[in-house]
């Protein structure tokens, strides 16, 4: 049994790629009963991943800390934007005890852009690692965050939690990034991506959007950029349009150009190349620490 993707809102016609089958097992019908029960907060189920069976059932799943109102209004993201409710401090306790109670073998923590906070969130994204890891010390993590705009101290603390992977995403390529992330900046994010590198985290990540009007050639320039800063893994998936409000899907990328970006990406030297159209950032998340 399958469904087709329900976020696009495009009037272009979905291909049959982009239709997934509907999550079971055993693994995943335990872990959304945990989670209606203790109303646990999921990014799997609040975006309603296309690949949540798939990671729920090899015990992985993403949380989302630091609210979910956004400082930033990009483009591609269906997050709220505006003015955020005030930090909870109790949060990395509760986020922990939600790891342990699913028994997740496998956590990616983000959250939204916190550019109000002088810490940019940055002691929540610190104490979180550290709660998770007394709770559930068998548990390996990625941390996907924001760009702290480009604050060394702020990624201080990032590196000082030392997750086994931290994912930071570029998103688009290089011409579309201030039509895409209208408050991010593409040499930032790179800056971000090696400044974490050099600092000693062993295993950096990041994900582009395909479908906003990208060439090729800028894709894989794109990719080439990410090497050349030191990043390990690269996520690259179609690009859905949440709303009518948010930018419109140009194209539907075919599987077999999906293929041709994953070899391109291999023969960079990439650890890892996650590329498809229902790919997400924390897609196949679990592989990405080996």
């Amino acid at each position: 049994m399958e469904t087709v993707l329900e976020q696009q809102n495009t009037t272009q016609a979905k291909p049959k790629w982009l239709k997934v089958k509907l999550p079971i097992g055993k693994k995943y019908t335990e872990l959304r009963g945990l989670v209606d029960q203790y109303k646990l907060n999921t990014i799997c189920t609040s975006g309603s991943c296309p690949n949540m069976g798939e990671c729920w059932g090899e015990g992985t799943a993403t949380f989302m800390i630091l609210g979910n109102i956004c400082t930033r209004s990009c483009g591609f993201c269906g997050v709220k934007t505006g003015r955020p409710e005030t930090v909870d401090w109790e949060e990395p306790e509760k986020v922990a005890r939600s790891i342990k109670i699913m028994n997740i073998k496998h956590a990616v923590i983000t959250s939204v852009d916190r550019d109000d906070l002088k810490d940019g969130g940055s002691i929540i994204w610190e104490e979180t690692v550290a709660a998770i890891r007394r709770m559930s010390p068998g548990t390996t993590l990625e941390t996907l965050i924001p760009d702290f705009q480009g604050n060394e101290r702020q990624l201080d603390r990032i590196v000082a939690a030392n997750p086994e992977v931290v994912s930071h995403n570029m998103e688009t390529v290089r011409r579309l990034t201030r039509e895409v992330r209208i408050q991010a900046k593409y040499d930032r994010s790179l800056a971000v991506l090696k400044y974490l590198k050099a600092n000693g985290i062993n295993r950096t990540k990041s994900g582009i959007m395909l479908g906003l009007g990208e060439t090729e050639a800028e894709v894989m320039e794109t990719m080439r950029d990410l090497r050349a800063n030191d990043v390990d893994v690269v996520t690259i998936g179609q690009y859905l349009q949440p709303s009518k409000k948010h930018l419109p899907v140009k194209e539907f990328i075919t599987p077999e150009q999906f293929k041709k970006y994953e070899e391109y990406g291999y023969s960079l030297g990439f650890r890892h190349v996650e590329s498809g159209a229902l790919v997400r950032s924390s897609y196949k998340a679990q592989k990405h620490i080996l």
